[in-house]
């Protein structure tokens, strides 16, 4: 049994007391209130949960993280980064990119990325907290992801790519912008095998949340990004 939360209270069982199987799986219930959210990341939690379930809460373990510095670009991408005239923009198409983010997959019948979920991170998004990072080739968003910044971490939550390698365009470009505004650590949750390969790898959820308190504490008031632009090929920020 897990522990059900109610509407009034914004506290979570302490992360060690998720189960082991489903992996991580913590409480149930509450809302999506951004306050909700907000305190859930700072302790290593996140929801994800199906539109037909109740709201899930989870805190694997362990955890798969990327640290800026050890960035891993594979060959074929950097050929790629040099050669292809793309742009980088920040926070300028967030709703589109969840809705697209939320799009079913190749072979998946449905989303977790629910209408309410959606609604959830765009009042994040408004707040200042939640920001899409997003490829335009020729004009049109081709690919992108989004997530969630919390003093020196950002949390990845999705992303989605319309043309060949446009969501890791954008995530390669991403890193090193984050450790150029001084985020020192960036949450991927789960393991796969697309985030190893960038250099991601998973620690014990424990080590993982005694970053989280020292990481998330640092004050950095939140705002949009959108004043930033990374040019395809020279890197130039404008």
């Amino acid at each position: 049994m897990i522990p059900w939360l109610d509407s009034f209270s914004l506290d979570f069982p302490s992360p060690e007391q998720a189960l082991h199987e489903p992996n991580g799986l913590l409480a149930a219930g509450g809302g999506l209130e951004p306050e909700r959210i907000l305190a859930a990341y700072s302790q290593g939690i996140f929801p994800w949960y199906m539109p037909d379930d109740p709201i899930l809460w989870w805190s694997p373990n362990p955890r798969m993280v990327l640290f800026p510095d050890e960035l891993h670009i594979p060959r074929s991408l950097a050929k790629t980064l040099r050669n292809c005239s793309y742009e980088i923009r920040f926070d300028t198409a967030f709703p589109q990119v969840m809705t697209c983010c939320a799009a079913p997959r190749k072979g998946a019948s449905g989303t977790w990325i629910s209408q309410a979920m959606q609604d959830a991170y765009c009042d994040l998004h408004r707040m200042g907290y939640a920001h899409s990072v997003e490829t335009w080739i020729d004009g049109e968003l081709a690919g992108g992801l989004y997530g969630v910044a919390l003093g020196d971490v950002f949390y990845g939550e999705s992303m989605f790519a319309l043309k060949p390698d446009a969501s890791k365009i954008a995530f390669a470009r991403l890193v090193p912008w984050l450790a150029g505004h001084g985020f020192r650590l960036i949450d991927c949750q789960m393991r796969t095998d697309h985030l190893t390969r960038f250099g991601g790898r998973e620690i014990p959820r424990r080590e993982f949340c005694t970053l989280l308190t020292e990481f998330v504490a640092v004050p950095r008031t939140p705002r949009l990004w959108h004043h930033d632009i990374i040019h395809g090929g020279s890197g130039t920020r404008t």
